[in-house]
């Protein structure tokens, strides 16, 4: 008897061991998810922004492609990217209460618009709304001598946020 309630024991456990086991998991993200924070260093908990978004690479194409100008896009990959001011703020001059919002922008040759919008958990632009902009500015585009294969945000050392992807850069004052 003792032999039958320890190979029935075995047993059950070899089966939940192995459906446990055998649990798929998705494999790593062509656009990987990153954060911008403001200020950048970790030790300091007392944050005024951070930015959530995906990371895409160029691999070959053009920024053009992926992100055309005079064309609203989700600024990253995946779902829009979210910024969160934990302050209020003065964004490209404009007045911005603290909250999070989606952030798209639209590409051009010597500025970029940069959106806030109200509208929250967007894949891409597909379902961008206008309606739903709470402000609209404008960050001074330049052109560097690096090229940056994959997507990228950051915060000044003055809270100003800059974005680069191949030779473009986009600077847009930020103060708190």
């Amino acid at each position: 008897m003792k032999k039958i309630c320890l190979l029935t024991f075995l047993t059950l456990g070899l089966v939940f061991s192995t459906e446990m086991t055998a649990q798929k998991f998705s494999g790593l993200d062509k656009s990987p998810a990153d954060i911008a924070t403001y200020p950048a260093s970790y030790r300091v908990s007392d944050k005024s922004a951070r930015v959530i978004y995906s990371r895409p690479q160029l691999k070959g194409r053009s920024l053009s492609e992926l992100a055309p100008a005079g064309k609203v896009w989700r600024t990253g990959a995946n779902e829009a990217a979210e910024i969160t001011f934990y302050k209020d703020a003065t964004v490209g001059g404009k007045s911005i209460e603290a909250g999070t919002y989606a952030l798209f922008t639209i590409p051009g040759e010597s500025e970029w618009t940069v959106i806030l919008n109200g509208n929250l958990n967007q894949w891409g632009a597909y379902s961008y709304d206008s309606a739903a902009d709470v402000a609209r500015v404008t960050a001074k585009a330049s052109s560097d001598g690096e090229s940056l294969e994959a997507f990228s945000i950051a915060f000044t050392d003055d809270g100003d946020l800059v974005m680069g992807w191949g030779t473009a850069r986009v600077s847009l004052p930020i103060s708190f």
